[in-house]
């Protein structure tokens, strides 16, 4: 994967009011067919102070902010390191990507625990996240016949896919599509084109495609070696790893 990531994307991420656990590039950027208007999705994790915690005035368990750098639109996520746990727990497609994806904007020594842990969170029940995403995807396609929703539905099944045979996380399209003559140029009309409409042309391949690449997610699924679900010593780490971080906290001033 060759998307640069935007120095000032560090600065944006400074700019949320709890500390970072960390912070990573999501959406079309991780996904290898970001265009030359794509937003950025930034997604992270914060911690929140134990006042803010287990008293009257609980803070935020999610931040969601948007806006404008350079002319780049943004996309500003993050989770409480306890919810973020949570939906890693619960067999999440997109907490697991954003953990390990390769665009990190800022980490540390926890974000590198986290990810020495996630393999031990990675399980068959993904496929549910990867055929209910692609379902969305095609009623979206169906809907608008857009470009970019197409490019969507084939990566998560191709994702969900390799998932399920091989315990790996791959989600650049480019290498995942290598068996899809037409993916190349989807991608290359995406870059020039956030916006752009689905050549129909190219419609019926993409149909026929979709539905065979559904099928073989959810025959990988069942006869994937991967387990159903986390491995229990793996989430009692986890949740020591989140009363040690938070004890840790210190109090607010």
């Amino acid at each position: 994967m060759t998307t640069v990531v935007p120095a000032w994307s560090a600065e944006v991420v400074a700019e949320l009011p709890y500390p970072v656990i960390f912070a990573t590039v999501s959406g079309a950027h991780l996904y290898g067919f970001a265009s030359v208007d794509s937003d950025l999705d930034l997604r992270a994790a914060h911690l929140l102070p134990v006042s803010e915690l287990v008293g009257l005035r609980l803070g935020p368990e999610t931040l969601s902010t948007s806006g404008w750098r350079d002319g780049v639109e943004l996309d500003v996520v993050s989770h409480d390191l306890r919810k973020f746990a949570r939906l890693l727990n619960s067999r999440n497609g997109y907490v697991l990507e954003q953990l390990l994806s390769p665009l990190v904007v800022t980490t540390g020594p926890l974000h590198a625990t986290l990810i020495e842990l996630a393999p031990s969170f990675i399980t068959s029940g993904h496929a549910q996240h990867y055929l209910g995403f692609a379902a969305s995807q095609q009623r979206l396609f169906d809907k608008t016949g857009s470009l970019k929703s197409a490019l969507y539905w084939l990566r998560v099944l191709l994702t969900g896919q390799h998932l399920m045979r091989t315990g790996e996380l791959e989600t650049d399209l480019a290498v995942l599509g290598t068996s899809l003559p037409y993916v190349p140029e989807l991608i290359a009309l995406k870059r020039s084109a956030e916006k752009g409409p689905f050549p129909a042309a190219l419609e019926q391949a993409l149909r026929t495609d979709t539905a065979a690449l559904r099928t073989a997610l959810e025959e990988a699924r069942d006869t994937s070696p991967l387990p159903p679900y986390p491995d229990p010593a793996a989430v009692d780490a986890l949740h020591e790893i989140i009363v040690e971080t938070r004890l840790a906290t210190p109090k607010q001033a």
